[in-house]
């Protein structure tokens, strides 16, 4: 109930947000119109074209996680990844993503691997933790420091802890471990995630770059796109907003069908509107980023997912 709850909220809220005026449909229609027209389109072709380079370091995460269990080929992690991505598509909290990568292992102990992708997905999220609390911080500075000095102070004494226990969590398996366990709805799921004790420190540390290059291909998408729909900013106001965009995205749980859709955009039209941009041409941006981030790929990857079906098929035949 609370889910579903959230979910019309979210709804509710992206509908007054946008289609309260009465020519919002044809501002919007004129707004992707005059963008895909114009001499700067070039900057979607580049944004489409980091596509394979975004999932790609998700691909290379994903090879180095899934070595503990098995030999795995760089063109297996990305197959992987691929039937992830559709998989998760349809399902909340991209829960589907566990079930695609597991399906495409050869290993007896494959449960094992969901603590594996566990700690794939935590490096992408301290990832966006760091990042975004820089990006929140300015805003916090800029528009909140003035008037609310000591809620702002307190919110980045908030920020600094996250940021904090993140890294303590990521570094220290035993305790992400314990945390894992105390939430009823994973506790059943902790005998598989003993893995997560086999990764070192080195090795959690290049699973956090790979992490940041991947958020690093994220944002420049985004910003590319802002800029083709009219968003004009400095460079530090576009990597805040963006950065502050991704952060409320990932502490928000997702729990719709459609992945990340919804959360993303309210927040995008918030910061960026404390920032003076119109919220169709952010809007724009962001619905753009999803499509070609989410939609498009997870589309590609049921490709894939058939493949996977057949050659189930066929190993029982």
């Amino acid at each position: 109930m609370a889910k579903l709850l959230v979910v019309a909220l979210t709804l509710y809220l992206l509908y007054q947000a946008i289609f309260t005026a009465p020519v919002t449909f044809l501002s919007w229609q004129t707004i992707v119109e005059n963008a895909l027209q114009s001499p700067a389109r070039w900057l979607f072709i580049v944004t489409a074209l980091l596509i394979p380079a975004n999932w790609g370091f998700e691909a290379k995460k994903w090879q180095l996680l899934g070595q503990k269990l098995e030999s795995i080929s760089y063109w297996r992690a990305y197959r992987a990844v691929m039937v992830g991505l559709t998989l998760g598509f349809i399902t909340p909290n991209r829960l589907g993503d566990y079930a695609g990568r597991v399906l495409e292992l050869k290993s007896k102990q494959r449960l094992e691997a969901i603590g594996a992708i566990f700690i794939g997905r935590f490096c992408q999220l301290v990832a966006t933790v760091i990042v975004g609390s820089v990006g929140l911080l300015y805003f916090i500075v800029t528009f909140f420091w003035a008037d609310y000095p000591g809620v702002s102070l307190s919110l980045v004494f908030l920020l600094l802890t996250i940021v904090a226990a993140t890294l303590l969590l990521l570094y220290n398996a035993q305790a992400l471990v314990a945390v894992i366990s105390a939430i009823k709805p994973l506790k059943k799921l902790v005998s598989y995630m003993a893995i997560m004790a086999n990764y070192n420190s080195a090795e959690i540390s290049k699973l956090l770059l790979l992490s940041l290059g991947r958020y690093t291909v994220f944002l420049v998408q985004f910003i590319l796109l802002l800029i083709l729909f009219d968003v004009k900013l400095s460079a530090l106001q576009y990597v805040s907003g963006v950065a502050g965009t991704f952060f409320i995205k990932s502490i928000v749980p997702s729990v719709s069908l459609l992945s990340d859709l919804g959360v993303r955009e309210l927040s995008a039209m918030y910061l960026f509107g404390l920032l003076g941009q119109e919220r169709l041409q952010v809007l724009s941006a962001s619905l753009s980023l999803w499509l070609l981030n989410i939609a498009v790929p997870s589309l590609i990857g049921l490709y894939f997912v058939l493949r996977l079906r057949f050659s189930r098929k066929g190993v029982a035949a």
